[in-house]
């Protein structure tokens, strides 16, 4: 099951590692303990609307970018069964085979703009990634014969 606190966590964290602050830079402009916000980019924590958007802001993005980035997430996740629903419904097999392997990559989709992988860490716990799809030469083409 994705936890929306790891999906929040996620895309503060990578907007933060993306302008190479830290964390301790962040937490100031933010007015939030830097072990609080620590907590919160791990997904340990859920942090109310005030702190949301006190980290936005401090992080210099709009509140509603990272929703809908999260969102965009979210729904690509949606897709893929099983992802968004207990493990336990599997058949021992598979269960098995997640076992041996839960640090893998369990399922990947993309909408053609952005990539969601999902390591299902657990059966109530899963770790979504996203990254935007750089397009190939072939897709730079048909954009430009378009």
């Amino acid at each position: 099951m994705v936890l929306l606190r790891r999906v929040i966590g996620d895309a503060l964290r990578a907007r933060r590692q993306g302008q190479q602050r830290t964390l301790r830079e962040v937490s100031t402009a933010a007015n939030v303990s830097l072990g609080y916000l620590s907590e919160i980019e791990r997904g340990h924590k859920e942090p109310s609307s005030e702190l949301l958007a006190a980290i936005c802001d401090a992080l210099g993005a709009r509140l509603s970018e990272l929703l809908r980035e999260v969102s965009d997430t979210v729904a690509l996740a949606e897709q893929m069964p099983g992802v968004l629903v207990p493990m336990q419904d599997e058949p021992a097999d598979a269960a098995a085979v997640h076992k041996s392997s839960n640090r893998g990559v369990r399922q990947v989709t993309s909408d053609g703009k952005v990539a969601v992988s999902v390591r299902q860490d657990s059966p109530l716990k899963a770790t979504l990634r996203r990254a935007r799809v750089r397009p190939t030469e072939r897709d730079r083409d048909v954009v430009c014969a378009a």
